[in-house]
């Protein structure tokens, strides 16, 4: 459609509208050019030192300095990776076996099914629950179930808390909870943790706040905005130095240099100060879309997920809005064709052997306040045709 000269409103990518920045492209630019231009040569594997140390700094501010332990943010347990998916990689090939199974929220990010997927690891998806969480509740149903049934043993579990594509995010009770049953089941627990910083009105926790063991995994690509510069980070335990890093020194050698560079003025004041004025235009963005929908009086408000943080509203669109051939798949292409909006139908998200998939869809407003508006606007319009 934009090869034909059509605008396309994109609310289907998590890619924010802003861009870095202005103080990391201009340190960007800087290092580029000089005077003195810097070489960009390989870095350690891990990383720059000054921009783990600058991570570390960061959850003890974040989260509390008593929150979080000294030893469990140490800048020799801070690996800075190629985006997420680097540490994704990175921890699935050094905590699983082929053949071993992964926990995931039936409602989860694609790629961790991906990922796992070509890797040989096995996929044991947990249902979420009507607040579209998953939760200790949920594990521990599904480890007795598996107990009962003599089913192979969960070998991990990765969560993302806000969730993509749901929105949901967990309490720090909650997310506590999660951490004591891993602990107690000897399940690796994969904290992805890329949205935090995009928030609403919900208090944030980090698993390092209550678990030894767990792996985070964060990145620069969301509330930092450098979604391009392929840079993210993981936090592991002391007992994953050691095989990480010859992982990542074989796969990655290190993280792209200049974008690690640039990084190093993602903390200062101006740049938080920047980056904060983003979340106050999700927030809109995130109101502008929930409050349209409330007029669509076919969509139960109990389909709708909570939108806790991230950028994404996720709808379920309800067995009597859909019907064979023509349910949210159906409707996204339409929607696309007809008013060129486009929304991300949840076959992207789903478990793939059930049928929640071409029910539900999800709604991106990374792409700003205007893009938000006038998508909702021609999908106020787009909905009636569509229930003809």
């Amino acid at each position: 459609l934009q090869w034909e000269g059509k605008e396309v409103l994109h609310c289907e990518v998590g890619q924010p509208e802003s861009g870095a920045p202005n103080a990391v492209a201009e340190a960007a630019i800087a290092a580029l050019t000089g005077p003195p231009r810097e070489v960009m040569g390989y870095t350690d594997a891990f990383g720059l030192l000054p921009l783990r140390e600058k991570i570390s700094a960061h959850y003890k501010a974040k989260y509390g300095d008593d929150a979080v332990s000294d030893e469990s943010v140490d800048p020799s347990r801070i690996v800075v990776t190629t985006g997420s998916s680097g540490g994704f990689l990175l921890a699935f090939m050094s905590c699983f076996d082929v053949g071993d199974h992964i926990a995931i929220a039936s409602s989860g990010y694609p790629c961790y099914r991906n990922i796992s997927g070509a890797l040989g690891i096995n996929l044991v998806n947990v249902k979420i629950n009507k607040e579209f969480k998953l939760t200790a509740t949920e594990l521990q149903e599904e480890i007795a179930r598996r107990k009962e049934e003599g089913l192979p043993p969960i070998n991990g579990l990765i969560l993302s808390s806000p969730s993509n594509p749901t929105g949901a995010m967990l309490t720090p009770k909650e997310l506590k909870d999660l951490c004591n049953l891993c602990e107690q089941e000897k399940i690796q627990f994969i904290s992805d943790e890329i949205y935090h910083g995009i928030v609403y009105d919900k208090e944030e926790a980090t698993a390092l706040q209550y678990s030894e063991n767990a792996i985070i995994i964060n990145s620069f690509s969301k509330y930092y905005s450098m979604s391009g510069w392929r840079l993210g980070w993981m936090v592991i335990p002391e007992a994953l130095v050691d095989p990480i890093n010859r992982l990542q020194q074989n796969m990655f050698i290190n993280a792209p240099t200049i974008s690690q560079t640039a990084a190093l003025k993602c903390w200062d004041a101006d740049t938080l100060s920047e980056l904060e004025g983003h979340v106050v235009k999700y927030r809109t963005s995130r109101g502008i879309i929930l409050g349209e929908l409330k007029t669509i009086k076919e969509i139960d408000s109990t389909n709708i997920a909570p939108a806790d943080g991230g950028f994404y509203v996720y709808v379920d669109l309800g067995e009597e809005n859909v019907a064979p051939g023509l349910g949210s798949i159906a409707m996204c292409r339409a929607l696309l064709e007809e008013e060129n909006v486009a929304f991300t139908p949840g076959s992207d998200f789903e478990d793939p052997s059930g049928t929640l998939g071409d029910r539900r869809f999800r709604i991106s407003y990374a792409g700003g306040v205007e893009t938000a508006k006038r998508a909702m606007d021609r999908f106020h319009r787009f909905w009636p045709t569509w229930l003809e």
